[in-house]
């Protein structure tokens, strides 16, 4: 797996989001849609071939009625007043994937709904409809909403992302810069599969497994689909790298990675992830003075600065000030890498082995992890 790291000189990862007010915050999260399958079950992909089954017109036709733009609004204070009034905040897309009963479900981006009280959609013939947040996730920055079925034209399928290639062609639908240039259409290929990239998230920093394209991905696209030439959406679109004088760098979430979390967020609102009980900071960000006895070879590592008394890591008997350098055998450099190793291989339950420094000495302490939330 190759890793695209954020942090180049004069470089941002960029977010696809429409961002109706001025963050302060140099990197931008611009959202992106996705779709799936129309079914009264968990949703699958399909395996598809990479070769056109219709020209481009014919599948952004039968594609563009599940195609919707999404407005978070929030709360505002008026400071002339004490009064408070809904604001726009920000737009992106989302993608009508599944109806069951009343309901129609849509798939896009945790960014494009984060902090929302109220979240509009746009539906293909200009309708407006409320919508629910039926879950989201922040650090695979996805996120379900569900509109009354009846406003539902149509449902769009969740195709095979194992099997694309770099070179496949590739449609990304979204709205670009608002709703005035909603359900537009890029054309592109797949320059890359498997790429890592580092992003930051509300929940921390996460290493994102993306689709690399160059098919335009704007702010606005974020949540919005990438489409193979049969039809099929195969990736979420979801941020792209601004640099001067770079282009066509775009990245979207894989069909098959996005699927299992959007089966959790329709069943059970969150993602259940192994859950340690403590708050950490890398040793990098600990002053000399708590790292004293600590092995001058020993240079890497996350510091528990917090243990949840009813936690797992408790009952293991992990202490404030243990130096965590290693899980089940793999090195631990940092927080991101613990969260990333237990959230991808582990699940409730399982049982690991945690590598410390304790006042300077080495020991391991068994833990059986518990459910929660995030770490």
């Amino acid at each position: 797996m190759s890793t695209v790291m954020a942090g180049v000189v004069g470089s941002a990862i960029t977010l696809a989001a429409v961002n109706y007010t001025d963050t302060g915050i140099g990197n931008q999260v611009q959202p992106q849609t996705e779709s799936a399958t129309e079914s009264n079950s968990n949703f699958v992909t399909t395996p598809t071939s990479t070769k056109s089954t219709g020209s481009i017109a014919d599948i952004i036709e039968t594609s563009s009625k599940s195609i919707v733009g999404i407005t978070n609004i929030q709360q505002q204070s008026n400071p002339f007043s004490r009064s408070q009034g809904n604001v726009e905040s920000g737009s992106g897309s989302g993608v009508i994937f599944k109806k069951e009963g009343q309901d129609a479900f849509i798939v896009t981006n945790n960014h494009v709904i984060e902090g929302a009280s109220k979240v509009e959609v746009s539906l293909y013939n200009g309708e407006k409809v409320d919508a629910e947040v039926v879950g989201a996730d922040a650090l695979t920055d996805l996120a379900v909403v569900k509109i009354d079925a009846v406003h539902a034209a149509d449902v769009i399928e969740f195709g095979d992302s194992s099997i694309l290639r770099a070179g496949d062609q590739v449609l990304a639908i979204g709205n670009p810069l608002g709703l005035d240039l909603s359900r537009t259409v890029t054309q592109g290929i797949v320059s890359a599969v498997d790429r890592s990239i580092s992003v930051p998230t509300s929940a921390g920093e996460w290493e994102m497994n993306v689709i690399q394209t160059d098919a335009a991905i704007n702010p606005g696209n974020s949540g919005g689909a990438l489409i193979n030439t049969d039809g099929k959406v195969i990736g979420i679109n979801s941020l792209k790298i601004s640099q001067n004088g770079v282009e066509g760098l775009g990245f979207a979430i894989p069909s098959n990675e996005a699927m299992p979390i959007v089966n959790q967020l329709i069943e059970k609102g969150k993602v259940e992830r192994p859950y340690l009980g403590v708050s950490l900071a890398d040793l990098a960000q600990i002053p000399d003075m708590y790292l004293d006895n600590l092995p001058d070879s020993v240079n890497s590592g996350t510091m528990v600065t917090y243990v949840d008394p009813n936690s797992a890591a408790a009952k293991a008997g992990l202490h404030e000030q243990d130096i965590i350098v290693g899980i089940n055998g793999e090195k631990v450099e940092n927080a991101s890498d613990l969260r990333r190793y237990m959230y991808t291989k582990l699940q409730n339950g399982d049982n690991v082995e945690l590598k410390i420094y304790r006042d300077g000495k080495q020991q391991t302490l068994q833990v059986a992890l518990s459910a929660a939330n995030a770490e």
